[in-house]
């Protein structure tokens, strides 16, 4: 079935047909009313589909967002991190009547994926979501050079001009769980973690024993909250590499410095931590006070109830479809977003001995 078809079964021209289905109306030509129902009558039931290919050659669109990960999002170890931001972009392109289109041919450069290449397939979307918690930085500076539509999920520092994102309010989010810690009698407290302290371009291993990419912009924007909030009470704050050491001598180092609140930029370390104290007979959060930052990015045992702030993954998937679109369309709206995180009462948070 083509346009012509469709023509012929209505007694109007092609260029007619063509209009209805694109929903725009011609300056010089004007459709009437009971026209254009046996136009879209006509459509219904023969079940037409117009050709994707002619219609962006028409409209320099397709309706067809990319997703590019730079990590890989479906595998189980990090599934359930990942799986409420696709949740979310699905939603936000179902809503607007857009297509996905997952980039899988990406090629790997020094381990990491990396969006151009000799044959990458960008322009087949009218623009692009990124998903992962490091971006590469020659990416981002050469979509913003190129004025390539391209939104990421997650706060991303300007490469070469801003970058478009949605992402967490990390500093506000951990600023008010370390006023929670103060307000229970907390005076020295620790981050637990990389922060903003980049630790060179070779995967770092973590308390699990698993390999981690050097520190992303939220890694930073958490440690940026928890300082400003310790100096703003004018507690003491400490920080704590995780890098290459075990549980153990992290507990054993966190203990010796008086610390009675360890603030994890990973879920999975503090779930590690507070393994090794219940093993030596720590009482967690009476020893120890534990509080996460965020949701598990790996694998970690759920039988602890942390106190916490979630991320608020699904809508900023979400959102960020909406932003993309917006940059496509060259309508007005901010293009660079922070969400609120929810804040978790849990059972890790407690008053000192």
């Amino acid at each position: 079935m083509t346009q012509q078809d469709i023509a012929r079964m209505t007694g109007v021209s092609q260029a007619t047909v063509s209009l209805v289905l694109n929903g725009r109306a011609d300056s010089d030509v004007r459709i009437a009313p009971e026209t254009r129902d046996r136009v879209l009558e006509a459509i219904r039931s023969t079940g037409y589909v117009a050709d994707p290919i002619a219609r962006r050659l028409a409209a320099r669109r397709n309706r067809i967002l990319g997703v590019f990960t730079y990590e890989p999002v479906f595998p189980a170890g990090t599934g359930d991190f990942f799986h409420p931001f696709l949740v979310g972009i699905e939603e936000g392109a179902e809503s607007l009547g857009c297509d996905l289109l997952l980039f899988t041919s990406a090629s790997v450069v020094d381990g990491r994926r990396r969006i151009f290449h000799e044959d990458n397939r960008l322009r087949l979307a009218d623009g692009c979501v990124l998903l992962g918690r490091s971006l590469d930085r020659d990416d981002l500076a050469r979509l913003v050079a190129e004025e390539q539509p391209f939104v990421s999920v997650g706060r991303r520092d300007d490469a070469g001009g801003p970058v478009p994102y949605v992402g967490a309010d990390y500093p506000v989010a951990t600023v008010a769980i370390v006023e929670r810690a103060v307000a229970v009698g907390h005076r020295t407290l620790a981050y637990v973690g990389q922060g903003d302290h980049p630790v060179g371009p070779a995967p770092q291993t973590g308390l699990d024993g698993q390999d981690r990419p050097a520190a992303p912009e939220s890694h930073a924007d958490r440690e940026r909250g928890f300082r400003a909030a310790v100096a703003a009470v004018g507690a003491t704050g400490i920080r704590e590499p995780v890098e290459d050491r075990s549980p153990a001598d992290l507990l054993d180092s966190l203990l010796a410095r008086g610390v009675t609140v360890a603030f994890m930029e990973e879920y999975a370390d503090g779930s590690a931590i507070a393994s090794v104290a219940r093993e030596r007979g720590l009482d967690i959060p009476r020893d120890l006070s534990i509080v996460a930052l965020g949701d598990p990015t790996r694998p970690a045992p759920s039988d602890v109830d942390f106190t916490m702030f979630r991320i608020p993954r699904r809508q900023m998937g979400w959102q960020a479809v909406e932003v993309l679109t917006r940059l496509i369309e060259g309508t007005p709206g901010p293009t660079q977003i922070l969400l609120d995180c929810e804040q978790v009462e849990g059972t890790t948070l407690a008053p000192p001995r």
